[in-house]
């Protein structure tokens, strides 16, 4: 029991899976949707800026690594059957390794972060997805608490680096310029905080259906990466003048 099978490490036991319903196919659809509209007003809106391009090039990149993760989900790809026989979407996994860098990278150059500063975060930020897959994976119920665990401790890393480090370095900056770091800041940080409480209740405890589980990320990411982005994009003038004069308040 509970041994998992050689090949593609469904397990053994399972005869039907749990799976994405129609109102989870819908959530991906339009989420995909939108982040492919955004991708490309992020990049349209790069190529036609100067010292803003840095931070819309990171905002298509985002959205279109989550645009590649939706439409590999759609098109049926991207997940396998995990403990209790469900159905588990690793392309999202895939998704936030890489946006979950590039959001820390973008928002440490609003705040105008050090780099090594924008590389701690970074890396919290990998322990924390990285340990959310390992969690969802593991069959042994001990060591899928551990990795748990371990994912919070990664969010709690990149938490106090956007609160305090990120923070003050914006607030160096001063202005219109530590304004929108506050707002831009605050969105992440919420939105990244109910990511692991979806995986409780849904990879975790298994209480949500696979189908809310795929609605609340959905809603999770189009905040996280496109109204985020938006937020971003929306402060152009702000960011042209920080670009062009980092440091002057040091």
């Amino acid at each position: 029991e509970g041994k998992m099978s050689a090949e593609d490490g469904i397990p053994t036991a399972c005869t039907t899976i749990e799976e994405v319903g129609s109102t989870g196919v819908g959530a991906l659809t339009v989420a995909f949707l939108i982040l492919v509209v955004s991708t490309v007003v992020f990049l349209s809106k790069a190529n036609s800026s100067g010292v803003q391009r840095k931070y819309y090039y990171l905002s298509t990149y985002i959205c279109g690594f989550a645009a590649m993760a939706y439409f590999a989900m759609l098109s049926g790809q991207g997940w396998t059957a995990i403990a209790g026989c469900r159905q588990f979407f690793y392309a999202h996994y895939a998704d936030w390794a890489v946006t979950f860098v590039l959001t820390t990278i973008l928002l440490g150059l609003v705040a105008g972060a050090e780099a090594d500063l924008i590389g701690g975060a970074a890396g919290s930020a990998v322990v924390m997805i990285f340990s959310l897959y390992m969690g969802s994976v593991s069959v042994v119920t001990t060591v899928k608490w551990f990795w748990f665990l371990i994912s919070l401790m990664g969010l709690a890393g990149a938490v106090v680096h956007f609160a305090q480090s990120f923070k003050a370095a914006a607030d160096l900056k001063g202005g219109e310029g530590s304004a929108l770091y506050g707002k831009v800041a605050w969105i992440v940080i919420l939105t990244w905080m109910c990511y692991p409480v979806v995986w409780l209740f849904s990879e975790g405890f298994a209480s949500f259906s696979v189908s809310f589980e795929v609605c609340a990320y959905a809603l999770l990411d189009i905040v996280a990466k496109v109204v985020m982005g938006f937020m971003v994009m929306s402060a152009h003038d702000v960011l042209g003048e920080s670009g062009s004069q980092t440091r002057e308040y040091v």
